[in-house]
């Protein structure tokens, strides 16, 4: 019955065990919300890639283009979670996305939802990269899935192409990272905007993603959440129920105008 419920929510999920988690959270005020007793992790993709004639004209990370995940699967989920709680009415189950005390990457992996890239995503076979992680904690005990991959291609192409060298063998510098510099408040530094002018994206980057040969040939199904709200293009009014609504609009309206030369 479970397994009916969670794939009404997300058309890719797996289990894995808590435990193993529990003295690597990652402290955030969600941390409080977790289960006392805790024994499973139910982990869920929503795969939002579009078909690459879609983002010809882009000007914003991928992500970016479907509406704020945080709203859509919010909404997706709602549902489900009543479902599961009348089902099984002796258990508990908590949902986070994005600011979860879970490391997601791992997560998903020990669901065997997928493999690590260089670029630090978790990559599935059927979807590459293009998706968000989200997951139910629950006191249920479930089947762990049985992993088969932990590695990618290695082929080093995500960090040869990384504009800023974030990315090296040795890890990952989020202060370099350009994804993190458009969402920056402020002034820039003359080379940021350069780089900001050079990519002509105003939010995000996806150049690690782009590049990876993982990427190529994935399924253009993305959930049914994200069919309802498609932007390509950013917008600086009435952005509230876009994925860079939260740094408001002047951060997006300062890189719009640095890749217009303002």
């Amino acid at each position: 019955m479970i397994k009916d419920i969670i794939s009404e929510i997300s058309p890719v999920y797996g289990f894995c065990d808590f435990e193993p988690f529990r003295d690597k959270l990652i402290n955030c005020r969600a941390k409080c919300r977790l289960p006392e007793n805790a024994k499973s992790i139910i982990v869920m993709l929503f795969p939002y890639y579009l078909g690459e004639d879609e983002y010809k004209d882009i000007n914003i990370s991928r992500y970016a283009v479907v509406k704020d995940y945080h709203l859509a699967i919010n909404s997706a989920v709602e549902g489900g979670l009543q479902k599961l709680r009348k089902a099984f009415p002796d258990e508990q189950f908590v949902f986070f996305t994005d600011n979860s005390p879970i490391p997601e990457v791992q997560a998903a992996m020990d669901a065997g939802l997928g493999v690590k890239g260089k670029n630090r995503l978790l990559i599935n076979k059927e979807y590459g990269s293009w998706f968000f992680i989200s997951e139910i904690v629950t006191t249920m005990r479930l089947p762990a899935a049985e992993i088969k991959e932990t590695a990618c291609l290695n082929c080093g192409k995500c960090i040869a192409a990384c504009p800023t060298h974030a990315l090296t063998e040795n890890g990952f510098d989020k202060n370099l990272c350009l994804s993190d510099i458009t969402q920056r408040k402020g002034e820039l530094t003359p080379e940021q905007e350069e780089l900001i002018k050079k990519t002509g994206c105003a939010w995000g980057c996806d150049i690690c993603q782009t590049v990876c040969p993982m990427n190529k040939k994935v399924k253009i199904n993305p959930a049914e959440v994200f069919l309802d709200g498609i932007e390509t293009t950013a917008r600086t009014d009435n952005i509230s129920d876009r994925a860079y609504a939260w740094r408001g609009e002047k951060v997006i309206k300062r890189n719009l105008d640095i890749i217009s030369g303002q």
